[in-house]
């Protein structure tokens, strides 16, 4: 895949995920504007590019604000000449159940995953409409936001708005030729680090080397943060033109398309519905086979004749 003589934006760029997509970026020949709320880690994460023969070039700063948003774009231009790929990754997490989470942790994590993503994306539409010669948008989703997660009020919310942003930005951008997609991936991360099932298998892969058992790439779809940097480099390419709106997930040996939402059964009543008549269909109409929500629990292979 060759990304030649394009330029993108990472935010979040400086550890984890948003460091393999830039590198990843970079390896393909894209110059790299890498962004994180740490500039060392920013720093830290641009020469290990350069120092591998890319091109890259730190910006610190905290996602969310126009001003952030408009000087990572300024950046691309400045250092590189133009913009072609925005990619926001970007995200602090702030876990609670609802009734203890605060105003406070509510706000910083919608200010920084939906907001950021929204002043990012807005500020790279821009260059690009000005450009004039199309472009790409990859929004960093989560399965949380697809499906739910318990503690994750914010997280959650922010996630599903970012892939709504993507349907209705796909149809705006459209006649620019710039693509709009949200990616959905799952990696060993600080985060998934904190699930029970995966936090042995995670320590004992760093600890040995030995790669992840072939169960857990399959069936939960969880590998690397490698892994899911080569969708996002496809979506930058020339070779992902037409797709546009979609939420595409990957993770381990998994690479997935998530269904938009849609209407699964419909009823119909002469005149309307009444409290009275939904209560007497429901359970054998539309209510008979309803939607599961959260992320399913992960499903550990029985070992020696003991269940997980």
């Amino acid at each position: 895949m060759d990304l030649s003589g394009k330029v993108a934006v990472v935010t979040g760029a400086g550890r984890g995920l948003g460091r393999a997509y830039a590198e990843a970026l970079a390896a393909a020949g894209a110059a790299v504007i890498v962004n994180d709320v740490d500039a060392e880690a920013a720093s830290r994460a641009a020469a290990a590019i350069t120092g591998a023969g890319g091109r890259a070039h730190g910006v610190a700063g905290p996602v969310g604000s126009a001003e952030v948003a408009d000087r990572l774009v300024a950046a691309a231009v400045e250092e590189y000449g133009r913009l072609d790929v925005m990619v926001t990754n970007a995200g602090i997490l702030r876990d609670r159940v609802l009734w203890k989470m605060t105003d406070d942790d509510f706000d910083a994590v919608i200010d920084v995953h939906l907001r950021g993503t929204f002043t990012c994306a807005r500020a790279a539409a821009i260059r690009m409409r000005e450009q004039g010669s199309g472009g790409r948008l990859i929004l960093i989703s989560s399965p949380a936001g697809q499906r739910g997660n318990f503690g994750q009020t914010n997280y959650a919310a922010a996630k599903a708005g970012i892939v709504a942003m993507a349907r209705t930005w796909a149809m705006e951008l459209a006649r620019a030729d710039i693509t709009v997609n949200a990616v959905v991936p799952v990696a060993a991360t600080e985060m998934t680090r904190t699930i029970p099932a995966f936090a042995p298998i995670i320590e004992e892969s760093e600890r040995t080397g030995r790669p992840f058992p072939a169960w857990l790439r399959r069936d939960e779809g969880l590998g690397t943060v490698e892994d899911v940097a080569g969708l996002v480099v496809f979506l930058a390419s020339d070779a992902s033109a037409g797709v546009s709106g979609q939420a595409i997930g990957i993770g381990g040996d998994r690479l997935a398309l998530w269904s938009h939402p849609a209407e699964k059964a419909v009823a119909f009543a002469d005149g309307g519905w009444s409290a009275d008549a939904v209560a007497a269909s429901w359970r054998s109409g539309v209510g008979a086979e309803p939607e599961t929500y959260g992320i399913p629990a992960p499903q550990v292979p029985a070992q020696n004749g003991q269940g997980a």
